[in-house]
This record gives structure tokens, C-alpha cells and sequence, in this order.
């Protein structure tokens, strides 16, 4: 039986060896700012999605539908290039962002590149055409979806009233939208149902709101090793995260932690918000939509890839601890 991390190990590498073919040996600057993060590495999580979905809803239909499994990937490229923009971030996956080695516009046409042949590559796929206007309806959706999160994401940065329903309509939008597209998109061409085609996006959405919580929770508890950000950086930057919500609600003031911060302070913050049950509500809602993710997936028949996106789903939330 594949465990879950051989799997995603074995995906990535396959996906590697698709995207130096397609986007190794590009020329011009504008091509080659396109191809920066996607050669940067990854984990390939939302290709791993499709590629598990399809196979969930037909045994090894997965193998026509590798571009569009790539689709998704430089979907998500497309929104890293614009994100590192907007928050004005030097580095990504260990490199230098698009826009500091280039320029600003040339980042912005690098990610429009991306957004534009995400939906090319939907079409690459061997699959039926009604099956691939469907696909591309829903990236097509995705993307105003995701465009909207990010929008509603820097709004919650000048205000101190957004509500838990708020936050959670944000991430189900800026994260969630892609790994539902991720799993839906990988069922549709493979020949789901329509009633298969929603309970996969239903597994993806729920997962990737889990996901970002528990990235917030990973933001706050783990080293700056581990995360790859500074310690405390949405405390300090006062997001507008579950976390921040909770600790509102129990009456913990985190307007004097958005400065720099000792580890001794983090430290004390930690354990304040321990105390008043904050972390453990928090992560209990992460579990909760990783829990009602798994269960989407029960009207599938069992299988290995059924499985693999269950543990997908588990994983999401066991990262950091």
C-alpha cells in the first residue's frame, strides 16, 4: 500500500519532468519570469488532487489528464507571482520573487501568462468536449472566486470587527475555491457525475479552508524553520486571522502585539491564548472541515486514490504540530 508522502513524493516528480518539458527552455524574459516559481519547486498538491480525483471516479483515466493537472498548478503560480506583488514579499520557495529580479509589470504579464495558459491546458487534456467546457467554466469561476478572497483578505487589514463567518467566506475563496476546482476538475474529465462532480469540490473546498487554518495556527506555534516566515507575522502584521477573531471574542487585546516581537513575548502570547482555549477552538474547526471533507468523498466508490485524498485532507491539518 503507497503511503501518502511516497505518493506526493513520486506526484511531484512527475510533474517536475512535465513542467521542464513544457517551460524549461523558455526565452525572453517575460517567459522565463513565467517559468521562475513554477521550476522553484513545490509540493504539487492541487496536481496530486486532479490526478487522485480522476482516478477516484475512473481507474487510470488520470494519465490523459496530466495538463490539466498542470492547469491547476499554474493557476496557482499566477495568484503566488500577483500575491508577492501586493504584499511585497523578496522571496518564495527559497528564491527571489518574480518581481525583484524583473520588475513589477513584468511580473504582472508573467502571472497573466500563467492565468491564460492554465485554461490552454485544460483544453490539451484528452478527455470529452463537453466534459472540458465544464472544466474550464469552473477554473474560469475559480479565478474570480480567488480574486475576490484576496480582495476581501486586504480589507480585513483596516477593520477590527470581521466576523468568524466573514474570515471563513475569505479563506473558502482566496484557499479553498482552488482545491475544490483541483478535485472537481479531475472528476469532470474523468466522467463524473454531476453529483460526484460536487461532492469532490465540496471534499476540495472544505480541505483547503482546514489547510489555511491551520497555516495560521503554523504561523503563530512553529519556528520561523519551519514555517519559512517570521515568527508571529499576522499578529504582528494585526490579520484579521480565526486566531485573531477567537482572542477578540475572550476579550485579548492583540493591538500591542503589532510590533516587533521578542520570542520571550511571543512566547507569553502563546500561552495566554492557550489558557483562554483559543488555539484549541481554533484547531477544533480545522479538524471539523477536514472531518466534513472526508465524508464528501463517501459517495465514491473505496479505493487506494479515495484513501490517498483522505489522508490528503489529514494531512492538512497535521502539518506544524
Amino acid at each position: 500500500m503507497t503511503t501518502l508522502e511516497d505518493y506526493l513524493e513520486m506526484n511531484a516528480e512527475r510533474i517536475d519532468k512535465v513542467l521542464h518539458r513544457y517551460f524549461g527552455d523558455v526565452h525572453g524574459d517575460l517567459f522565463r519570469a513565467s517559468a521562475h516559481l513554477l521550476l522553484a519547486g513545490g509540493k504539487r498538491l492541487r496536481p496530486a488532487v486532479v490526478i487522485l480525483a480522476a482516478d477516484a471516479v475512473r481507474k487510470g483515466s488520470s494519465d490523459d489528464l496530466i495538463p490539466a493537472a498542470l492547469s491547476l498548478e499554474l493557476t496557482h503560480n499566477f495568484t503566488l507571482i500577483h500575491d508577492d506583488i501586493m504584499d511585497g514579499d523578496a522571496a518564495r520557495r527559497g528564491v527571489p520573487t518574480v518581481h525583484t529580479i524583473w520588475d513589477e509589470p513584468t511580473a504582472i504579464l508573467a502571472g497573466d501568462v500563467l492565468y491564460a495558459k492554465a485554461f490552454e491546458f485544460i483544453c490539451f487534456s484528452e478527455a470529452a468536449d463537453a466534459a472540458k467546457i465544464r472544466a474550464v467554466k469552473m477554473l474560469a469561476r475559480t479565478c474570480t472566486d480567488i480574486c475576490e478572497g484576496q480582495s476581501m483578505d486586504m480589507a480585513f487589514e483596516k477593520r477590527h470587527d470581521v466576523s468568524e463567518v466573514e474570515y471563513l467566506e475569505m479563506v473558502s475563496k482566496k484557499t479553498g475555491v482552488l482545491y475544490g476546482a483541483s478535485a472537481a476538475i479531475g472528476g469532470i474529465l474523468a466522467g463524473a457525475s454531476p453529483v460526484q462532480a460536487d461532492a469532490l469540490y465540496q471534499y476540495g473546498v472544505n480541505s483547503g479552508i482546514a489547510f489555511q487554518i491551520q497555516d495560521d495556527l503554523i504561523d503563530l506555534l512553529a519556528s520561523s524553520e519551519a514555517s519559512g516566515k517570521d515568527r508571529a507575522s499576522d499578529i504582528r502584521e494585526g490579520k484579521q486571522t480565526l486566531i485573531a477573531i477567537r482572542a477578540r471574542e475572550k476579550g485579548i487585546d492583540l493591538a500591542p502585539y503589532r510590533r516587533e516581537l521578542s520570542g520571550a513575548e511571543i512566547d507569553d502570547l502563546i500561552a495566554r491564548l492557550r489558557e483562554a482555549g483559543v488555539i484549541d477552538q481554533v484547531r477544533a474547526v480545522a479538524v471539523e472541515r477536514a472531518g466534513i471533507a472526508k465524508q464528501a468523498l463517501s459517495i465514491l466508490p473505496d479505493s487506494e486514490e479515495r484513501r490517498l485524498l483522505e489522508e490528503i485532507a489529514d494531512f492538512f491539518i497535521a502539518r506544524g504540530n
